[in-house]
């Protein structure tokens, strides 16, 4: 990770910015998002788990997650290819004066990666809302991070094997979005359903401006999520910045057309929904893909979202509360599988990657095994670590906790005066 060059004062200026914005996604981003979208009695329990996240994933982060992740302690054996290693313990051998890819220091490096261990639990937050114990929760997240998502964020991005196959993730497709997503259908598929909910009859958000003023705050942060990903204040990170716009406004115009012919009404909700849609799918792409690459991929993102969330949903009857799987995880698979098809060389260089649109069918393949790999390990760790933690501490909450709401029950307060 290392390496002998200068400082570069210019993208270490841009990914502090950038590193604040991805801070903002999460708090006070999702936790407005999610917190708008359920019950008033539950507004509290979505802050307070999304504020926990943020804290305690940080400092497990930087004890030994960042060193699992984007260690080489490992380095000379086949255990590099599944893990970082202990080497970077407490940030051990990282000083002011360590830097690193793009010239910026190891230790904001190490924040920038750190924003992304925090927003990926935080997604998952989604499925089970409103019917899960805070302690259960906290159990869950702090094993899924270690389990789950730090062996994943080697694998792609800190020198593991889907890094060596080939696999393009510019800022989160399968670590971030496929692996929350699914694992968010699995959390949902194991709690089981809120006691009054009903397949097909959604239940109120109780404050739609907050789910707007989310999807703001996601818009606004997802920009130094994909624009900073390249690590540089570049032409790289301009084309990041600008196809993560286009596909964001393409599938939110898509979702509130369907959503008009369907329901014939446009909805604040659907097109909030339609454009995190976007900027989701375009995560894995944003490094590589042109204009008409970022609209096909929206587009797609949108409808097949749409799809999941307006007619999958009910039929199956499972209760992904906020909609986590439909959006985030089905949302990551479109993009990355799409990129393996827009990759394209104005975007990578004449000696860059691009995909089956002009030619090379490989990488297609090549993101179909990572987006499937990443599925099957999400859906089997998080199985496993739901059955320990409800084994130890219990995840559901009683029916009458679940009935009242879990802000009074659970954290003792009131989102509102009654």
């Amino acid at each position: 990770m290392t390496t002998a060059i200068s400082l570069n004062s210019g993208n270490t200026a841009w990914l502090i910015m950038a590193t604040v914005l991805v801070l903002m996604m999460t708090i006070p981003g999702i936790a407005l998002f999610y917190g708008g979208l359920v019950r008033r009695k539950n507004m509290l329990s979505v802050i307070m788990q999304s504020l926990s996240i943020v804290a305690v994933i940080s400092i497990i982060w930087v004890v030994f997650g960042y060193s699992l992740a984007f260690g080489s302690g490992f380095d000379g054996n086949l255990f590099r290819y599944g893990i970082g290693g202990f080497d970077k313990l407490m940030l051990k051998g990282i000083s002011l004066d360590t830097i690193t890819t793009g010239g910026i220091p190891e230790l904001l490096f190490v924040m920038f990666q750190c924003m992304f261990a925090v927003i990926t639990p935080a997604l998952i937050l989604g499925a089970f809302a409103e019917r899960v114990k805070f302690s259960g929760f906290l159990m869950f997240t702090i094993l899924w991070s270690v389990f789950v998502y730090m062996p994943m964020a080697h694998w792609v991005w800190g020198g593991g094997f889907l890094m060596e196959m080939g696999a393009i993730d510019f800022a989160g497709g399968t670590v971030v979005h496929i692996n929350a997503g699914v694992s968010a259908l699995v959390m949902a598929l194991l709690v089981g359903r809120r006691n009054d909910y009903r397949p097909g009859k959604p239940i109120t958000p109780h404050n739609i401006p907050f789910v707007f003023i989310g999807t703001a705050l996601l818009w606004l942060g997802w920009f130094g999520f994909n624009a900073g990903s390249g690590l540089a204040a570049d032409g790289l990170a301009a084309n990041a910045f600008l196809v993560t716009h286009i596909a964001t406004c393409v599938a939110a115009v898509s979702w509130m057309t369907v959503d008009w012919i369907v329901n014939r009404k446009p909805t604040t909700v659907g097109a909030c929904t339609g454009a995190v849609a976007g900027l989701v799918a375009i995560t894995p792409a944003a490094g590589t893909a042109d204009i008409p690459g970022a609209i096909c991929i929206g587009l797609v993102a949108s409808l097949v979202c749409f799809w999941m969330v307006a007619v999958v949903k009910p039929k199956f009857g499972y209760d992904d509360a906020l909609d986590a799987f439909g959006v985030h995880g089905m949302g990551g698979m479109v993009g990355s599988v799409l990129t393996g098809v827009f990759a394209t060389r104005a975007v990578t260089g004449d000696d860059g990657v691009q995909g089956a649109l002009y030619g090379d069918w490989h990488q297609l393949w090549v993101q179909t095994a990572t987006t499937l790999i990443s599925v099957v390990f999400s859906a089997v760790m998080t199985f496993v670590i739901f059955r320990i933690t409800d084994a130890v501490c219990g995840i559901r909450v009683m029916r009458r906790v679940e009935e009242e709401g879990l802000d009074v029950y659970e954290h003792g307060e009131a989102a509102y005066d009654m």
